[in-house]
């Protein structure tokens, strides 16, 4: 069961990865825009590269935590309640908001790199 779970893990890890990036992506694409008037009133590549990262690790995270909030208590209340014994591992919880947080960075920073590398001048121009 064990190994059944990490192999569907080891699969989903990269597919939801793979999403993000497409969608950080189109948001780049969408908001060249808004990137060009930033860049040119002194917003640095660092801003830039900050803000995205930001936008690709959130929704990484808030997705780590639908999973381990639930299950958390779930879990916990099957414990308290006698019907199967459990045990909530904080380290395991906090691997579980790392990792996706972490899928969430390696898969965002392509996107992420591309926008803050744009010239403020082509951003401009972008329609």
């Amino acid at each position: 069961m064990g190994i059944l779970l990490g192999a569907t893990a080891a699969i989903s890890l990269p597919v939801g990865g793979i999403g993000i990036m497409n969608i950080m992506l189109v948001s780049v694409t969408e908001r060249t825009r808004e990137i060009g008037p930033r860049m040119a009133m002194g917003a640095r590549r660092r801003d830039i590269l900050r803000q995205f990262l930001i936008e690709a690790v959130s929704p990484c995270l808030a997705g780590g935590l639908v999973g381990v909030v639930p299950g958390g208590t779930i879990g916990l209340g099957l414990a308290r309640f006698g019907i199967r014994p459990a045990r909530l591992d904080p380290g395991m919880a906090v691997l579980a908001l790392l990792v996706p947080a972490l899928v969430g960075i390696f898969f965002g920073c392509w996107p992420v790199r591309r926008t803050a590398e744009l010239n403020p001048i082509e951003a401009l121009r972008h329609e």
